[in-house]
Protein backbone atom coordinates (compact mmCIF):
# COMPACT_ATOMS: atom_id res chain seq x y z
CA UNK A 1 0.00 0.00 0.00
CA UNK A 2 2.74 2.30 1.05
CA UNK A 3 4.36 1.76 -2.33
CA UNK A 4 0.95 2.48 -4.28
CA UNK A 5 0.79 5.56 -2.22
CA UNK A 6 4.33 6.75 -3.25
CA UNK A 7 3.87 6.13 -6.75
CA UNK A 8 0.05 8.15 -6.78
CA UNK A 9 2.26 11.00 -4.82
CA UNK A 10 4.91 10.70 -7.74
CA UNK A 11 2.15 10.73 -10.70
CA UNK A 12 0.12 13.58 -9.02
CA UNK A 13 3.08 15.74 -8.72
CA UNK A 14 3.92 15.33 -12.30
CA UNK A 15 0.77 15.88 -13.38
CA UNK A 16 0.65 19.06 -11.37
CA UNK A 17 3.65 20.39 -13.08
CA UNK A 18 2.69 19.97 -16.71
CA UNK A 19 5.41 20.38 -19.23
CA UNK A 20 7.67 21.30 -16.24
CA UNK A 21 8.98 24.35 -14.86
CA UNK A 22 10.40 25.66 -17.70
CA UNK A 23 7.62 25.50 -19.56
CA UNK A 24 5.75 27.21 -17.05
CA UNK A 25 7.67 29.77 -17.07
CA UNK A 26 7.40 30.42 -20.55
CA UNK A 27 3.75 30.14 -20.51
CA UNK A 28 3.79 33.53 -18.09
CA UNK A 29 6.28 35.23 -19.83
CA UNK A 30 3.61 35.66 -22.76
CA UNK A 31 1.29 36.48 -20.24
CA UNK A 32 -0.50 33.11 -20.10
CA UNK A 33 -1.74 31.23 -17.16
CA UNK A 34 -1.36 27.72 -17.04
CA UNK A 35 -4.42 25.52 -17.66
CA UNK A 36 -4.89 24.34 -14.02
CA UNK A 37 -4.23 28.42 -13.25
CA UNK A 38 -7.25 29.19 -15.69
CA UNK A 39 -9.32 26.41 -13.71
CA UNK A 40 -9.11 27.79 -10.45
CA UNK A 41 -10.17 30.87 -11.32
CA UNK A 42 -13.05 30.08 -13.43
CA UNK A 43 -14.26 27.43 -11.32
CA UNK A 44 -15.92 27.61 -7.45
CA UNK A 45 -12.99 27.22 -5.26
CA UNK A 46 -12.73 23.69 -4.19
CA UNK A 47 -15.33 22.66 -6.35
CA UNK A 48 -12.91 21.17 -9.03
CA UNK A 49 -13.09 17.35 -9.46
CA UNK A 50 -10.63 15.66 -12.35
CA UNK A 51 -10.87 13.06 -14.23
CA UNK A 52 -8.70 11.35 -16.29
CA UNK A 53 -5.35 12.61 -14.51
CA UNK A 54 -3.11 9.33 -15.30
CA UNK A 55 -4.13 9.36 -18.50
CA UNK A 56 -1.26 9.04 -21.19
CA UNK A 57 -0.62 8.71 -25.24
CA UNK A 58 -0.68 5.22 -26.82
CA UNK A 59 1.98 5.53 -29.46
CA UNK A 60 5.29 4.92 -30.00
CA UNK A 61 6.32 6.33 -33.35
CA UNK A 62 8.86 9.03 -33.62
CA UNK A 63 10.20 9.27 -29.92
CA UNK A 64 6.96 9.70 -28.55
CA UNK A 65 7.64 6.05 -26.34
CA UNK A 66 9.44 7.75 -24.47
CA UNK A 67 7.94 10.85 -23.76
CA UNK A 68 4.62 10.25 -21.38
CA UNK A 69 3.25 12.86 -19.32
CA UNK A 70 -0.27 11.69 -17.03
CA UNK A 71 -3.12 13.72 -18.41
CA UNK A 72 -1.67 13.99 -21.90
CA UNK A 73 -1.76 17.86 -22.77
CA UNK A 74 -5.86 18.19 -21.43
CA UNK A 75 -7.20 18.51 -17.69
CA UNK A 76 -10.97 17.27 -17.83
CA UNK A 77 -13.66 17.21 -15.03
CA UNK A 78 -16.29 19.53 -13.61
CA UNK A 79 -17.04 21.44 -11.00
CA UNK A 80 -19.41 25.13 -10.11
CA UNK A 81 -19.63 28.42 -11.16
CA UNK A 82 -21.78 29.90 -8.50
CA UNK A 83 -22.81 26.89 -7.03
CA UNK A 84 -24.58 25.33 -10.23
CA UNK A 85 -22.57 22.87 -12.17
CA UNK A 86 -20.32 22.72 -15.30
CA UNK A 87 -17.76 20.42 -17.13
CA UNK A 88 -14.73 21.94 -18.23
CA UNK A 89 -11.81 21.21 -20.48
CA UNK A 90 -8.32 23.11 -20.28
CA UNK A 91 -5.46 22.14 -22.92
CA UNK A 92 -1.96 22.35 -21.34
CA UNK A 93 -0.14 24.37 -23.78
CA UNK A 94 3.14 22.98 -21.51
CA UNK A 95 2.31 19.51 -22.56
CA UNK A 96 3.42 19.03 -26.10
CA UNK A 97 1.98 22.37 -27.32
CA UNK A 98 -1.35 21.00 -25.89
CA UNK A 99 -1.63 19.08 -28.96
CA UNK A 100 -4.78 16.85 -29.40
CA UNK A 101 -3.94 13.33 -29.43
CA UNK A 102 -6.28 10.20 -29.56
CA UNK A 103 -5.88 9.95 -25.45
CA UNK A 104 -6.80 13.82 -25.49
CA UNK A 105 -9.72 13.57 -27.73
CA UNK A 106 -10.80 10.66 -25.47
CA UNK A 107 -10.74 12.55 -22.31
CA UNK A 108 -12.08 15.57 -23.65
CA UNK A 109 -15.34 13.15 -25.32
CA UNK A 110 -16.15 11.68 -22.21
CA UNK A 111 -16.93 15.04 -20.22
CA UNK A 112 -19.05 15.86 -22.76
CA UNK A 113 -20.99 12.67 -23.26
CA UNK A 114 -21.66 12.63 -19.40
CA UNK A 115 -22.60 17.14 -19.46
CA UNK A 116 -25.28 15.39 -21.86
CA UNK A 117 -26.51 12.92 -19.76
CA UNK A 118 -26.53 15.12 -16.77
CA UNK A 119 -27.37 18.35 -18.47
CA UNK A 120 -24.71 20.89 -17.90
CA UNK A 121 -22.99 23.29 -19.70
CA UNK A 122 -19.39 22.47 -20.99
CA UNK A 123 -16.67 25.31 -21.27
CA UNK A 124 -13.57 24.45 -23.21
CA UNK A 125 -10.51 26.55 -22.64
CA UNK A 126 -8.57 25.89 -25.82
CA UNK A 127 -4.33 26.90 -26.13
CA UNK A 128 -3.76 23.89 -28.65
CA UNK A 129 -0.94 23.62 -31.07
CA UNK A 130 -3.40 21.32 -32.92
CA UNK A 131 -3.62 17.63 -33.97
CA UNK A 132 -0.59 15.64 -33.03
CA UNK A 133 1.06 15.23 -36.58
CA UNK A 134 3.47 12.24 -34.90
CA UNK A 135 -0.19 10.06 -33.94
CA UNK A 136 -1.59 11.05 -37.92
CA UNK A 137 -5.16 10.04 -38.87
CA UNK A 138 -5.75 9.05 -34.99
CA UNK A 139 -5.26 12.41 -33.92
CA UNK A 140 -7.92 13.77 -36.78
CA UNK A 141 -10.37 11.24 -35.69
CA UNK A 142 -9.98 12.27 -32.40
CA UNK A 143 -11.10 15.64 -33.83
CA UNK A 144 -13.94 14.15 -35.18
CA UNK A 145 -14.88 12.30 -32.46
CA UNK A 146 -15.32 16.01 -30.54
CA UNK A 147 -17.48 17.50 -33.59
CA UNK A 148 -19.78 15.33 -33.63
CA UNK A 149 -20.24 15.68 -29.87
CA UNK A 150 -20.65 19.22 -30.74
CA UNK A 151 -22.89 18.60 -32.84
CA UNK A 152 -25.27 16.44 -30.53
CA UNK A 153 -24.83 18.66 -27.64
CA UNK A 154 -25.63 21.83 -29.95
CA UNK A 155 -29.58 22.99 -28.30
CA UNK A 156 -29.36 20.25 -25.29
CA UNK A 157 -26.05 22.62 -23.21
CA UNK A 158 -24.56 25.50 -23.75
CA UNK A 159 -21.12 25.09 -24.91
CA UNK A 160 -18.72 28.26 -24.36
CA UNK A 161 -15.15 28.07 -25.64
CA UNK A 162 -12.45 30.21 -23.98
CA UNK A 163 -9.79 30.69 -27.10
CA UNK A 164 -6.92 31.85 -24.64
CA UNK A 165 -3.87 30.24 -27.46
CA UNK A 166 -3.41 29.21 -30.71
CA UNK A 167 -6.16 27.14 -31.94
CA UNK A 168 -5.46 26.50 -35.69
CA UNK A 169 -6.14 23.77 -38.75
CA UNK A 170 -9.30 21.41 -37.87
CA UNK A 171 -9.38 22.56 -34.30
CA UNK A 172 -10.69 26.03 -34.62
CA UNK A 173 -14.04 23.91 -35.93
CA UNK A 174 -14.86 22.82 -32.68
CA UNK A 175 -15.41 26.56 -31.08
CA UNK A 176 -16.79 27.49 -34.49
CA UNK A 177 -19.94 25.20 -33.35
CA UNK A 178 -20.05 25.76 -29.97
CA UNK A 179 -22.24 28.76 -28.53
CA UNK A 180 -20.13 31.47 -27.60
CA UNK A 181 -16.80 32.28 -28.24
CA UNK A 182 -14.55 34.11 -25.85
CA UNK A 183 -10.95 35.10 -27.20
CA UNK A 184 -7.80 36.77 -25.40
CA UNK A 185 -6.37 39.96 -27.51
CA UNK A 186 -2.88 39.04 -28.07
CA UNK A 187 -2.38 35.56 -27.21
CA UNK A 188 -5.11 33.93 -29.02
CA UNK A 189 -5.57 33.59 -32.97
CA UNK A 190 -8.15 31.05 -34.78
CA UNK A 191 -7.54 30.67 -38.43
CA UNK A 192 -7.84 27.27 -40.74
CA UNK A 193 -4.93 27.92 -42.34
CA UNK A 194 -1.84 29.69 -40.69
CA UNK A 195 0.14 32.74 -42.04
CA UNK A 196 3.37 30.34 -43.48
CA UNK A 197 0.62 28.66 -46.09
CA UNK A 198 -1.07 31.86 -46.80
CA UNK A 199 2.05 33.07 -47.98
CA UNK A 200 2.95 30.11 -49.83
CA UNK A 201 -0.21 29.53 -51.30
CA UNK A 202 -1.37 33.18 -52.22
CA UNK A 203 1.66 35.15 -51.81
CA UNK A 204 0.30 37.50 -49.41
CA UNK A 205 1.99 38.45 -45.88
CA UNK A 206 0.10 38.51 -43.66
CA UNK A 207 0.90 38.71 -39.51
CA UNK A 208 -1.14 35.82 -37.30
CA UNK A 209 -2.87 38.55 -35.43
CA UNK A 210 -4.33 40.16 -38.84
CA UNK A 211 -5.35 36.47 -40.07
CA UNK A 212 -6.94 35.33 -36.84
CA UNK A 213 -6.28 37.53 -33.93
CA UNK A 214 -8.74 38.30 -31.52
CA UNK A 215 -9.64 41.86 -32.80
CA UNK A 216 -10.37 40.99 -36.77
CA UNK A 217 -12.71 37.65 -35.50
CA UNK A 218 -14.66 39.93 -32.73
CA UNK A 219 -15.10 43.29 -35.57
CA UNK A 220 -14.09 41.80 -38.74
CA UNK A 221 -15.38 38.14 -39.40
CA UNK A 222 -18.05 37.84 -36.44
CA UNK A 223 -16.58 34.74 -35.63
CA UNK A 224 -16.11 35.72 -31.99
CA UNK A 225 -18.25 37.24 -29.40
CA UNK A 226 -15.75 39.43 -27.14
CA UNK A 227 -12.08 40.21 -26.99
CA UNK A 228 -10.72 40.40 -23.72
CA UNK A 229 -7.65 41.93 -22.39
CA UNK A 230 -6.01 38.77 -20.58
CA UNK A 231 -7.15 35.42 -18.86
CA UNK A 232 -8.11 36.37 -15.98
CA UNK A 233 -10.90 39.01 -17.42
CA UNK A 234 -11.84 36.30 -19.93
CA UNK A 235 -12.67 33.65 -17.36
CA UNK A 236 -13.91 36.09 -15.22
CA UNK A 237 -16.51 37.44 -18.05
CA UNK A 238 -17.47 33.57 -18.36
CA UNK A 239 -18.32 32.92 -14.98
CA UNK A 240 -20.61 35.84 -15.64
CA UNK A 241 -22.50 34.38 -19.07
CA UNK A 242 -22.76 31.32 -17.27
CA UNK A 243 -24.43 32.82 -14.72
CA UNK A 244 -27.76 34.27 -16.97
CA UNK A 245 -27.84 30.59 -19.03
CA UNK A 246 -29.69 27.45 -17.82
CA UNK A 247 -27.99 24.46 -17.08
CA UNK A 248 -29.48 22.48 -20.45
CA UNK A 249 -32.65 22.91 -22.44
CA UNK A 250 -34.84 20.91 -20.16
CA UNK A 251 -34.82 23.81 -17.49
CA UNK A 252 -35.59 27.20 -17.27
CA UNK A 253 -33.10 29.80 -17.11
CA UNK A 254 -31.64 30.97 -13.86
CA UNK A 255 -33.89 33.41 -11.55
CA UNK A 256 -31.85 36.15 -9.13
CA UNK A 257 -33.24 37.94 -6.52
CA UNK A 258 -33.61 41.70 -7.00
CA UNK A 259 -34.37 45.20 -4.88
CA UNK A 260 -34.67 46.62 -8.64
CA UNK A 261 -38.58 47.17 -8.67
CA UNK A 262 -40.85 45.97 -11.86
CA UNK A 263 -42.53 49.07 -11.46
CA UNK A 264 -40.06 51.82 -11.69
CA UNK A 265 -40.48 54.66 -13.90
CA UNK A 266 -37.74 56.42 -15.98
CA UNK A 267 -38.90 60.12 -17.04
CA UNK A 268 -35.78 60.53 -18.58
CA UNK A 269 -36.93 58.01 -21.43
CA UNK A 270 -39.78 60.70 -22.49
CA UNK A 271 -37.02 62.62 -24.24
CA UNK A 272 -34.86 59.82 -25.69
CA UNK A 273 -36.56 60.23 -29.06
CA UNK A 274 -35.05 63.49 -31.11
CA UNK A 275 -37.53 65.66 -32.74
CA UNK A 276 -35.96 65.31 -35.86
CA UNK A 277 -36.58 62.25 -37.37
CA UNK A 278 -33.49 61.61 -38.79
CA UNK A 279 -31.20 62.30 -35.74
CA UNK A 280 -29.91 59.47 -33.89
CA UNK A 281 -30.07 58.11 -30.01
CA UNK A 282 -28.41 55.50 -28.21
CA UNK A 283 -30.57 52.58 -28.06
CA UNK A 284 -28.64 51.38 -25.21
CA UNK A 285 -30.56 54.18 -22.84
CA UNK A 286 -33.63 52.42 -23.43
CA UNK A 287 -31.84 48.83 -22.91
CA UNK A 288 -30.27 50.19 -19.73
CA UNK A 289 -32.72 52.15 -18.30
CA UNK A 290 -35.65 48.87 -18.47
CA UNK A 291 -32.87 45.95 -17.48
CA UNK A 292 -32.67 44.90 -13.34
CA UNK A 293 -29.89 47.09 -12.28
CA UNK A 294 -28.73 48.50 -15.64
CA UNK A 295 -27.12 44.91 -16.33
CA UNK A 296 -26.71 44.29 -19.40
CA UNK A 297 -24.21 41.68 -21.27
CA UNK A 298 -23.40 42.88 -24.31
CA UNK A 299 -21.98 40.10 -27.16
CA UNK A 300 -20.56 41.04 -30.40
CA UNK A 301 -20.37 44.18 -29.30
CA UNK A 302 -17.95 45.18 -32.17
CA UNK A 303 -19.43 43.25 -34.98
CA UNK A 304 -22.67 44.81 -36.92
CA UNK A 305 -22.68 47.43 -34.24
CA UNK A 306 -26.05 48.86 -36.27
CA UNK A 307 -27.90 45.80 -33.80
CA UNK A 308 -26.84 45.25 -30.30
CA UNK A 309 -27.93 41.42 -29.00
CA UNK A 310 -26.88 40.32 -25.34
CA UNK A 311 -28.62 38.99 -21.86
CA UNK A 312 -29.96 40.82 -18.70
CA UNK A 313 -32.98 40.38 -16.29
CA UNK A 314 -36.27 40.95 -15.34
CA UNK A 315 -37.30 40.93 -12.38
CA UNK A 316 -34.09 38.18 -11.91
CA UNK A 317 -35.24 36.36 -15.47
CA UNK A 318 -32.55 35.96 -17.59
CA UNK A 319 -33.70 37.69 -21.03
CA UNK A 320 -32.24 38.02 -24.38
CA UNK A 321 -32.20 41.68 -25.89
CA UNK A 322 -31.87 42.38 -29.88
CA UNK A 323 -32.36 45.96 -30.70
CA UNK A 324 -31.32 48.23 -33.76
CA UNK A 325 -29.07 50.68 -33.03
CA UNK A 326 -29.88 54.11 -34.67
CA UNK A 327 -26.15 55.18 -34.17
CA UNK A 328 -24.93 53.09 -36.58
CA UNK A 329 -26.25 53.03 -40.31
CA UNK A 330 -29.55 54.37 -38.92
CA UNK A 331 -30.42 51.07 -37.75
CA UNK A 332 -30.46 49.84 -40.58
CA UNK A 333 -30.48 45.86 -41.36
CA UNK A 334 -27.98 44.35 -43.25
CA UNK A 335 -26.05 41.43 -44.14
CA UNK A 336 -23.83 41.16 -40.54
CA UNK A 337 -26.93 42.20 -38.63
CA UNK A 338 -28.77 39.48 -39.85
CA UNK A 339 -26.54 36.71 -39.35
CA UNK A 340 -26.07 38.38 -35.72
CA UNK A 341 -29.32 38.35 -34.49
CA UNK A 342 -30.58 35.17 -35.91
CA UNK A 343 -27.77 32.87 -34.24
CA UNK A 344 -28.58 34.59 -31.03
CA UNK A 345 -32.44 34.44 -31.53
CA UNK A 346 -31.99 31.11 -32.03
CA UNK A 347 -29.91 30.31 -29.49
CA UNK A 348 -32.59 32.06 -26.78
CA UNK A 349 -35.53 29.80 -28.24
CA UNK A 350 -32.89 26.69 -27.81
CA UNK A 351 -32.83 27.52 -23.81
CA UNK A 352 -36.11 28.73 -23.47
CA UNK A 353 -35.27 32.34 -22.75
CA UNK A 354 -37.33 35.09 -23.43
CA UNK A 355 -36.80 37.43 -26.04
CA UNK A 356 -37.09 41.52 -26.05
CA UNK A 357 -37.42 43.36 -29.53
CA UNK A 358 -36.53 46.64 -29.47
CA UNK A 359 -36.94 48.49 -32.54
CA UNK A 360 -35.98 51.17 -34.99
CA UNK A 361 -35.37 50.40 -38.54
CA UNK A 362 -35.72 52.11 -41.52
CA UNK A 363 -35.29 49.13 -43.41
CA UNK A 364 -32.89 47.52 -45.32
CA UNK A 365 -29.67 48.59 -45.91
CA UNK A 366 -29.65 49.56 -49.94
CA UNK A 367 -26.66 48.37 -52.14
CA UNK A 368 -24.81 46.23 -54.54
CA UNK A 369 -22.40 44.85 -52.27
CA UNK A 370 -25.49 44.03 -50.26
CA UNK A 371 -27.79 42.00 -52.89
CA UNK A 372 -24.33 40.71 -54.15
CA UNK A 373 -23.23 39.57 -50.52
CA UNK A 374 -26.97 37.84 -50.47
CA UNK A 375 -28.64 40.08 -48.33
CA UNK A 376 -32.15 38.20 -49.36
CA UNK A 377 -31.33 35.11 -47.81
CA UNK A 378 -29.32 36.72 -44.62
CA UNK A 379 -32.16 38.79 -44.19
CA UNK A 380 -34.28 35.77 -44.24
CA UNK A 381 -31.84 33.56 -41.55
CA UNK A 382 -33.51 36.92 -39.22
CA UNK A 383 -37.25 36.63 -39.79
CA UNK A 384 -36.63 32.89 -39.67
CA UNK A 385 -35.36 32.75 -36.68
CA UNK A 386 -38.00 35.41 -34.82
CA UNK A 387 -40.83 32.99 -36.65
CA UNK A 388 -39.64 29.75 -35.71
CA UNK A 389 -38.90 30.58 -31.72
CA UNK A 390 -41.79 29.85 -29.43
CA UNK A 391 -40.23 31.35 -26.43
CA UNK A 392 -42.33 34.56 -24.45
CA UNK A 393 -41.25 37.20 -27.21
CA UNK A 394 -42.37 40.96 -26.63
CA UNK A 395 -41.86 43.69 -28.90
CA UNK A 396 -41.19 47.53 -28.36
CA UNK A 397 -41.30 50.18 -31.44
CA UNK A 398 -39.76 53.26 -30.15
CA UNK A 399 -39.46 55.07 -33.51
CA UNK A 400 -39.24 53.65 -37.44
CA UNK A 401 -40.54 50.38 -38.30
CA UNK A 402 -40.74 50.59 -42.37
CA UNK A 403 -41.24 47.99 -44.73
CA UNK A 404 -40.04 44.23 -44.65
CA UNK A 405 -37.82 44.91 -42.01
CA UNK A 406 -41.02 45.75 -39.60
CA UNK A 407 -42.09 42.63 -40.05
CA UNK A 408 -38.77 40.58 -39.67
CA UNK A 409 -38.47 42.15 -35.94
CA UNK A 410 -40.31 40.33 -33.98
CA UNK A 411 -44.18 41.94 -35.76
CA UNK A 412 -47.13 40.44 -34.39
CA UNK A 413 -47.65 38.44 -37.62
CA UNK A 414 -44.67 36.12 -36.54
CA UNK A 415 -45.41 35.18 -33.89
CA UNK A 416 -44.82 38.25 -31.41
CA UNK A 417 -46.92 37.76 -28.22
CA UNK A 418 -46.89 41.38 -26.76
CA UNK A 419 -45.95 43.89 -29.65
CA UNK A 420 -45.95 47.94 -27.93
CA UNK A 421 -45.38 50.97 -29.46
CA UNK A 422 -44.30 54.47 -27.95
CA UNK A 423 -46.38 57.52 -29.39
CA UNK A 424 -43.28 58.41 -31.53
CA UNK A 425 -43.28 55.29 -33.69
CA UNK A 426 -43.98 55.01 -37.52
CA UNK A 427 -44.98 52.25 -38.98
CA UNK A 428 -45.11 52.12 -42.50
CA UNK A 429 -43.70 51.16 -45.95
CA UNK A 430 -41.17 53.60 -46.02
CA UNK A 431 -40.49 57.55 -44.71
CA UNK A 432 -42.96 59.68 -45.50
CA UNK A 433 -40.89 61.49 -47.94
CA UNK A 434 -40.12 59.11 -50.06
CA UNK A 435 -44.01 57.19 -50.24
CA UNK A 436 -45.20 60.20 -51.54
CA UNK A 437 -43.11 60.70 -54.31
CA UNK A 438 -43.91 57.43 -55.58
CA UNK A 439 -47.89 57.69 -55.05
CA UNK A 440 -47.54 61.41 -56.18
CA UNK A 441 -45.25 61.52 -59.21
CA UNK A 442 -47.28 64.00 -61.41
CA UNK A 443 -46.89 66.77 -57.96
CA UNK A 444 -43.30 66.63 -58.09
CA UNK A 445 -42.70 69.90 -59.90
CA UNK A 446 -44.93 71.75 -57.39
CA UNK A 447 -42.93 71.91 -53.92
CA UNK A 448 -46.10 73.19 -51.82
CA UNK A 449 -47.88 70.25 -53.49
CA UNK A 450 -45.45 67.93 -51.95
CA UNK A 451 -45.36 69.65 -48.67
CA UNK A 452 -48.83 69.11 -48.11
CA UNK A 453 -48.64 65.29 -49.46
CA UNK A 454 -45.78 64.31 -47.49
CA UNK A 455 -47.79 66.16 -44.29
CA UNK A 456 -50.93 63.99 -45.33
CA UNK A 457 -48.96 60.75 -45.60
CA UNK A 458 -47.02 61.38 -41.97
CA UNK A 459 -50.67 62.15 -40.18
CA UNK A 460 -52.29 58.47 -41.51
CA UNK A 461 -49.32 56.57 -41.68
CA UNK A 462 -46.16 58.30 -39.58
CA UNK A 463 -48.15 57.05 -36.17
CA UNK A 464 -48.50 53.95 -34.20
CA UNK A 465 -52.67 54.62 -34.46
CA UNK A 466 -53.08 52.65 -37.86
CA UNK A 467 -51.27 49.09 -37.08
CA UNK A 468 -53.14 49.79 -33.43
CA UNK A 469 -56.39 49.83 -35.20
CA UNK A 470 -55.98 46.70 -36.65
CA UNK A 471 -54.47 44.81 -33.61
CA UNK A 472 -51.05 44.51 -34.96
CA UNK A 473 -49.85 46.95 -31.66
CA UNK A 474 -51.26 45.81 -28.06
CA UNK A 475 -50.75 48.84 -26.43
CA UNK A 476 -49.14 52.70 -27.33
CA UNK A 477 -47.37 52.91 -23.81
CA UNK A 478 -45.73 56.02 -22.59
CA UNK A 479 -42.19 55.63 -22.71
CA UNK A 480 -40.77 56.25 -18.98
CA UNK A 481 -43.55 53.35 -18.38
CA UNK A 482 -41.94 50.53 -20.86
CA UNK A 483 -40.07 48.56 -17.66
CA UNK A 484 -43.42 48.25 -15.96
CA UNK A 485 -45.50 46.77 -18.87
CA UNK A 486 -42.29 44.53 -19.75
CA UNK A 487 -42.13 43.28 -16.48
CA UNK A 488 -45.94 42.35 -16.56
CA UNK A 489 -45.92 40.97 -20.13
CA UNK A 490 -42.89 38.26 -19.17
CA UNK A 491 -44.97 37.62 -16.06
CA UNK A 492 -48.05 36.91 -17.81
CA UNK A 493 -45.81 34.94 -20.74
CA UNK A 494 -44.47 33.08 -17.99
CA UNK A 495 -46.17 29.89 -18.77
CA UNK A 496 -46.16 30.08 -22.22
CA UNK A 497 -46.51 26.78 -24.33
CA UNK A 498 -46.06 27.06 -28.04
CA UNK A 499 -45.10 23.42 -30.29
CA UNK A 500 -43.82 23.89 -33.65
CA UNK A 501 -45.28 21.58 -36.28
CA UNK A 502 -43.44 17.46 -35.76
CA UNK A 503 -40.60 17.21 -38.32
CA UNK A 504 -37.01 16.15 -38.40
CA UNK A 505 -35.72 19.62 -38.62
CA UNK A 506 -36.23 22.75 -40.36
CA UNK A 507 -34.26 24.13 -43.53
CA UNK A 508 -33.19 27.93 -42.66
CA UNK A 509 -31.73 29.85 -45.49
CA UNK A 510 -27.84 29.32 -44.27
Amino acid sequence: MQKILKQLEEKRSTCYLGGGQMRIDRQHAKGKLTARERLDILLDEGSFEEWGLFVEHRSSDFGLGEQKIPGDGVITGYGTINGRLVFVFSQDFTVFGGSLSEAHAEKISKIMDKAMQVGAPVIGLNDSGGARIQEGVVSLAGYAEVFQRNVLASGLIPQLSLVMGPCAGGAVYSPAMTDFIFMVKQTAYMFVTGPDVVKTVTNESVSAEDLGGAHMHTAQSGVADLALKDDIETLMQARRLIDFLPLSNREAPPRRITADSPNRLDLALDTLIPQNPNLPYDMKELILSVLDNGDFFELQPDFAPNILIGFGRMEGRTVGIVANQPMVLAGCLDINASRKAARFVRFCDCFNIPIMTFVDVPGFLPGLDQEQGGIIKHGAKLLFAFAEATVPKVTVITRKAYGGAYDVMSSKHIRGDINFAWPTAEIAVMGSRGAVEIIFREDQDSPEKMAARVEEYRDKFANPFIAAHRGFIDDIILPHTTRSRLCRSLEMLANKTLVNPVKKHDNIPL
